[in-house]
Parts: structure tokens; sequence; C-alpha cells
């Protein structure tokens, strides 16, 4: 399986492309002289930030209240699209690794076929990553305050107004 290695990042951000409720999400990183654009879901990117917090909670690193950076990178043309997505910490060097690769386990693709990176990131990074990732991932469509699902700019047929309820 090809292995890229972007250590260290120089820049890491999200972008969504189109419409709220239409859009699509791409992870963009800089470094050693190459710009990467990965497309990937909002869902990936949501579970992300969830692990992110948790980790650097582990690792005691405040998340400033600060108002996140706008995104220089703009997505090109994907390399591929995201199956899978892993972050880790390495003690030694302080540093945080995400890992996005193509395939995700228990497809029929063989993983050594498929392309994986692995972003080195620094703490500075990882809280500015955050928040860019969070600023971009509540741009989308409002909540509804008595359901909490996305208010489509058509509409939206509120569950809790006619009785019925969503089940999860």
């Amino acid at each position: 399986m090809p292995i890229f290695e972007l250590d260290p990042v120089d820049e890491i951000s999200v972008a969504a492309v189109g419409q709220p409720g239409q859009r699509q999400f791409f992870l963009l990183a800089k470094g050693r002289g190459r710009t990467l654009t990965l497309s990937c879901e909002k869902v990936q990117i949501q579970a992300l930030i969830v692990r992110l917090h948790q980790m650097m909670e582990a690792q005691g690193i405040e998340v400033p209240e600060r108002a996140p950076r706008k995104a220089a990178l703009s997505p090109g043309e994907p390399e591929w699209q995201v199956g899978e997505m892993g972050l880790g910490y390495h003690e030694e060097r302080r540093m945080f690794v995400l890992v996005a690769s193509q395939s995700a386990a228990g497809e029929d693709r063989p993983a050594e076929d498929s392309p994986s990176v692995r972003f080195w990131l620094s703490h500075q990074q990882m809280v500015a990553f955050s928040k860019q990732a969070e600023t971009v991932l509540t741009s989308g469509r409002p909540l509804c305050p008595r359901c909490g699902l996305p208010i489509d700019p058509a509409g939206h047929p509120c569950p809790v107004s006619n009785g019925a309820r969503p089940i999860f």
C-alpha cells in the first residue's frame, strides 16, 4: 500500500463546496512542497473532531476560545475518497498523527492496493484545525430547536410538530 507522509504539515484545513444540504467536504493539507486534497464525508470530519477533543483533553491541551482563521487552502481535484481515518499521538515527538486511507476495513478491495497518507501535526496546528473544522461544519443548515434536525431552505417537516419522532 502506498503511504504518503506529510511530516511536518505546514497547513491543514477542511473545506466545504456547494449549498448547505448538498455540500461536498474536503480535507486539505500542505507540506513538504505538496498540496493534497482528499474528498471525505461530513460525518468523518465530525467524528475526527470529537476524537481530537478527547485526545487533546487527555494530553492536557487547552482549546482557546478565539476565532479560527479562514482556510488559506482551496480544494483542488481530490486524490481519492477517504474510506477510513485514524488519529494517534506520538509521545516522544509530542505530535499528533492523522492517518487517512482510501479503503475502509471490511471492504472487498485489498488494503495493500489502497493509498494512505499520514499527516504529522503539532499541538498548535491541531487546535487551529479543530476550530477551523468546527466553523466549516456549523456553517451549514441551521438546526431545528425542537427536534434537532437540519432545516432546509424550502421548509422543515418537524417530527415533533406532528407527534412522530425519528427512530435513532
